[in-house]
């Protein structure tokens, strides 16, 4: 489907004549099997096809959300801006362009898209179409700036917007903007901005505490992390599950009995550790070369009433690699498909050579047939030239049964 097909059924949704253009193959299916396939699909008019046939349907706000802002993903990993800006923009025809949280998600996607100056231009617009405007969107263009890394913006605005238009920034808008500073490497100037929040009566969040935390960890201010960590208690504001992964992180690599103490600490007061946690735990132990240890954090995840995700089977798998647990590896590998949680190309490709370095050669095979099948087409192109490389492409059926026999 061209572009201009595809986006003469974005600006006319709501009409029959979109809705008689909408294929066939799209026109009946339901609203989740629509974002089952908005996943699956890569070809950017071919989401749009999809995001059409259903887009008048959706009666929640966060699945209609999570259809746009899948869409102009798909639309900006193949850097086509300009469809992005003529698909938001048709959505101002909506009748729900007056609702604040409508317009907002169109907000959102620019910032989604990295089009930052679309979403302030939009943002601007709002009296001329009628919306309403309040911290809600406020908090949005906020974090579509952050999105787009213009932290020093974040800063103008938030000085600047609230008094043009006339409301007040909440706690919401405070985090984002100690965020922002945060990631300039100015933890410091965040405190500032925290003493404004007290003096102000505005609510100091565990996820602002623990985006402080964070900052001063990573610019090596260890004693600074602490004070943040006293703070946090004393006005009871947690820590919660969050900062205790954020302290964590930051003994990570170092003795593994450190880790195991805050995880205890954690179930001491209640919290229940999570995926994170235990990735951490189990990072440590790979990083110590305990792989015995490592695995069995990893066995024991569902018994802890947690699940692994990406990050588990990616730090798992390179770690069994570097230990030359290849047979090992692919195992994880298997179950890593099975829940649909497959880590990245470099990663596999490291697992790959090693299979294929140990002459295991059905599992090389196999592996790169699931590759294949589940890896995004830039990534398939880039797979076969590995296949190609490692000689792969070039294995006999013969040769597979041998090594299944041998």
């Amino acid at each position: 489907m061209s572009s201009s097909i595809a986006f003469r059924h974005a600006r006319h949704l709501s009409t029959t004549t979109a809705a008689a253009a909408t294929t066939s193959t799209t026109a009946t299916i339901s609203i989740s099997k629509a974002k089952s396939k908005l996943k699956a699909e890569h070809d950017p008019d071919k989401v749009l096809e999809i995001y059409s046939s259903v887009s008048d349907r959706y009666i929640s706000p966060l699945s209609s959300r999570y259809a746009q802002e899948y869409t102009v993903k798909r639309l900006a990993k193949s850097h086509r801006f300009s469809d992005i800006e003529s698909f938001l923009e048709s959505h101002k025809n909506s009748s729900k362009i007056t609702q604040e949280p409508f317009l907002s998600s169109i907000i959102r996607s620019y910032g989604i898209a990295g089009m930052f100056d679309h979403a302030l231009k939009i943002y601007d617009q709002m009296d001329d179409l009628g919306t309403p405007r309040s911290a809600i969107s406020f908090n949005v263009l906020l974090s579509a700036c952050v999105n787009t890394k213009q932290y020093d913006r974040v800063r103008q605005l938030f000085d600047e917007m609230p008094v043009k238009y006339g409301f007040l920034p909440d706690k919401v808008s405070y985090g984002i903007l100690i965020r922002s500073y945060c990631e300039m490497g100015l933890p410091e100037k965040a405190m500032e901005r925290l003493k404004e929040m007290e003096e102000k009566g505005v609510e100091i969040t565990a996820i602002t505490f623990t985006t402080l935390l964070h900052a001063f960890y990573k610019k090596g201010m260890g004693d600074e992390a602490e004070k943040v960590w006293n703070e946090m208690v004393n006005k009871g504001c947690g820590p919660d599950v969050g900062a205790y992964n954020v302290k964590i992180r930051n003994i990570q690599g170092g003795d593994p009995e450190g880790v195991k103490a805050l995880i205890e600490e954690m179930n001491n007061a209640g919290l229940k550790p999570d995926t994170i946690s235990y990735n951490y735990l189990m990072t440590c132990y790979c990083e110590n070369g305990l792989m015995d240890e490592a695995q069995k954090v990893y066995e024991d995840l569902e018994t802890n009433g947690c699940n692994p995700n990406a990050a588990t089977f990616r730090s798992l798998i390179l770690y069994l690699c570097k230990k030359g647990r290849f047979e090992t590896g692919y195992k994880v590998f298997k179950e890593s498909v099975r829940v649909n949680k497959m880590p990245d190309f470099n990663t596999l490709k490291c697992l790959v050579e090693g299979l294929v370095k140990r002459e295991k050669l059905k599992d090389a095979k196999g592996m790169s047939r699931t590759v294949k099948k589940k890896f995004p087409p830039n990534l398939v192109k880039a797979w076969a030239k590995l296949e190609e490389e490692l000689g792969l492409a070039k294995v006999e059926v013969g040769d597979v049964v041998a090594n299944a026999t041998g």
